[in-house]
Order: structure tokens, then C-alpha cells, then sequence
């Protein structure tokens, strides 16, 4: 198997033509007729994955988060690229196609959450869209939805305003999606999941009467690993390893 056959088996199940106009996914950084010794899986590419990478003898990342995000106007010895490309590694990045396909990000979000009946929050093609809405199979206070998505999540903290109101409907969005909140109030939400929440959007959600989570970026997206993992694995068959990696942590503390 080489880097391209990894990149056609995630493009099959998140076709990277959905991608935003603003994205940049797909192969950043390598050769795509390399023949792949191992993958390390993991959010974003960071030294420390380079370096899990390099100690486990991995020649292949797969992220969520692209390498290359913004244009680059050189490539010198302090960045990631310089680091990837002088260790040999190539790395495929799976971002906002990821989080529209269907089975990916914020489907798995949704049914964390046990969302039922779900549909896209804001459409971007014809039966595709970005975030999701949902049904909970119960009535909460934003309170005990607060401390349900805390623990379904499996996360240290999370930070919420009380929109007032009992919780039966919800959207969420993985990564950061606070741009949405109108959409959520749209689809008659009582309650929006999503992280890097804004002061100000915080404010416009208890003047809307939503209960507004702020679950953080990395908590609301590393749960999609595990599945991408599993597209690689599928792809390589069972001679190459494909590990999600140690060093894929939350970088921020919670004190």
C-alpha cells in the first residue's frame, strides 16, 4: 500500500470535494507513491507527534487538522514542514470533509450524545451539511445537560451559559462553531454543543434563551480518531501498523 491508497479510502468515505472553500485538506506533505511502513493518527501534527512518528517508524500522519493551513511563503528550519519533510513523513489531512461526511465528525458527536433523528445544522451541498440537530431521548435543565455532556464527552470541564429553558432539542457542531448560533436558534434549538466559544456569542445565546456548551475544540473533535484510524486500518490491511498517537493530547490545562 502506498500514501495514495490512504488517501483514496478517506476520500471514499469523506470525499475531500466536500471540503469548505477555506479548508485545505488532503496530502500536505509527501510522496503519494511512497510505500507506507506505518501511521500515526492523531488531531494535529505537532513536534511531539514528529516525534512519536519518527520512534515508532511510522512514515505516514493522518490528521484531522491540516499541516498547512494558511498560505506559506517559505519553508524554513523552525516549522512542521521542514520537520516532516527532513524525517521522511508524509501527512494526509482529513479537516472540514470530515466534519460534513456522513459517519464522521459531527455524526459521532451526535451520537455521543445520543441524539436521535439527526439532520445537518447548516447545509453546504444537497444533503450535506455542517453540524448536526438532534433529539434527546429526555427532557433536561441546562444544568443536567451541562453535566451530561461533560460526562458523555468524558471531559475535565465544560463551560456553559443557562439559556433558561428545558433542553429536548440540540445541535452541535465539532471544532469551533460559534458562527452558528443563529442556525441553532433557527432549527428551534434549546441547547448548541460546540468549543472556542466567544464572550459576546455566550451573550447573544442567553438573549436567545439557548444554553450554549463550550466543550473546547479538542474535546469536540478527538473523539472522531478512533474512526479515522479505523478507514486507515481498512485501507493498509493488517502488515502496517496504525496507531492513534500517545502524544495526541489537549495541549490547555484545566485548573
Amino acid at each position: 500500500m502506498n500514501v495514495k491508497d490512504v488517501y483514496n479510502a478517506i476520500d471514499a468515505a469523506a470525499p475531500f470535494s466536500l471540503a469548505m472553500d477555506f479548508d485545505n485538506p488532503g496530502l500536505l506533505v509527501g510522496d503519494p507513491d511512497e510505500q507506507v511502513k506505518g501511521v500515526l493518527v492523531a488531531l494535529d501534527v505537532t513536534d511531539n507527534v514528529i516525534d512519536e512518528a519518527v520512534s515508532r517508524g511510522a512514515n505516514l500522519i493522518v490528521t484531522h487538522h491540516p499541516v498547512i493551513f494558511h498560505p506559506m511563503k517559505r519553508v524554513t528550519a523552525d516549522t512542521l514542514v521542514w520537520r516532516l519533510v527532513r524525517a521522511g513523513l508524509s501527512v494526509v489531512s482529513a479537516h472540514t470533509n470530515l466534519d460534513i461526511a456522513r459517519g464522521g465528525v459531527n455524526d459521532i458527536l451526535a451520537a455521543r450524545l445520543e441524539l436521535a433523528d439527526t439532520a445537518p445544522l447548516e447545509e453546504t451541498c444537497p444533503g450535506e451539511g455542517i453540524g448536526r440537530v438532534g433529539a434527546l431521548a429526555r427532557g433536561m435543565t441546562p444544568p443536567e445537560f451541562a453535566y451530561y455532556v461533560k460526562r458523555m464527552l468524558d471531559l475535565q470541564a465544560v463551560r456553559y451559559c443557562d439559556g433558561g429553558r428545558a433542553i429536548e432539542r440540540v445541535a452541535v457542531c465539532g471544532g469551533s462553531g460559534g458562527n452558528m448560533l443563529e442556525a441553532a436558534a433557527a432549527a428551534g434549538c434549546q441547547a448548541y454543543v460546540t468549543g472556542d466559544v466567544k464572550h459576546d456569542v455566550m451573550l447573544d445565546a442567553v438573549h436567545r434563551g439557548i444554553t450554549l456548551l463550550d466543550a473546547g475544540h479538542f474535546g469536540t473533535e478527538t473523539i472522531v480518531l478512533d474512526y479515522l484510524a479505523g478507514l486507515v486500518r481498512a485501507a493498509v490491511g493488517e502488515g502496517v501498523p496504525v496507531v492513534i498517537a500517545r502524544t495526541n493530547v489537549d495541549v490547555t490545562t484545566t485548573i
